[in-house]
């Protein structure tokens, strides 16, 4: 098969014909379907939480013209813009030099320090976490410091080291903001990416 469109049609199709996507509706079940797809593993549906809002915060912040803080270039460059529905800005700061200084300071990682530079833009943002484990932490202890918050965060940090940990911290603070993480140690920036896109425009 060498027609684009019709691998994408029958992929989603066979997609939503093996997981189990009830638990889902709406932009929130495209948004599982489209992370499946970034990863070809069906079961990811059983490993996704997401608050009941999520998905109507994340649009609304998206169609508001919200940046989009990431952590790593990766996950930047995997979120595709003709679908932003913006023109939304997609920032990501950690090779500003800054970052490494901060990180010498607050004795953490570059990762993790760069989110000291999404402050002053984070109020009503969407933050996308797909790689850094230390920068979704470093994220929720600023948010419990008073920091502004960010409309929602996709946290699907991937490894084996303080990734599901931090996805279950954050899951716990919903109270802080609307969010989507993926239990386990799987994530990435390919499935952050995709959540953005699924996100960003209903066409698949």
């Amino acid at each position: 098969m060498r027609d684009g469109r019709e691998i994408y049609r029958r992929s989603f199709a066979l997609i939503r014909a093996e997981a189990r996507l009830d638990r889902f509706s709406g932009a929130l079940e495209r948004c599982v379907v489209r992370m499946i797809h970034a990863c070809g593993m069906v079961d990811l549906a059983d490993d996704v939480e997401a608050s009941p809002h999520f998905a109507e915060a994340a649009v609304a912040a998206l169609e508001g013209g919200a940046p989009i803080f990431c952590d790593t270039q990766m996950v930047a460059s995997g979120i595709t813009r003709r679908r932003l529905p913006a023109d939304n800005d997609v920032v990501c700061t950690l090779s500003d030099p800054r970052s490494a200084h901060l990180a010498r300071e607050l004795g953490t990682t570059r990762t993790a320090a760069s989110v000291e530079l999404w402050k002053d833009r984070l109020d009503g943002a969407l933050v996308v976490v797909g790689n850094a484990p230390t920068a979704l932490f470093h994220l929720l202890a600023r948010l419990e410091q008073g920091w502004p918050r960010p409309a929602a965060v996709i946290g699907v940090p991937v490894g084996f080291i303080g990734a599901a940990e931090s996805k279950r911290a954050l899951a716990a603070r919903h109270h802080l903001c609307e969010y989507l993480v993926v239990h386990g140690r799987r994530g990435g920036s390919a499935i952050a990416a995709a959540a953005v896109n699924a996100l960003a425009s209903p066409e698949e």
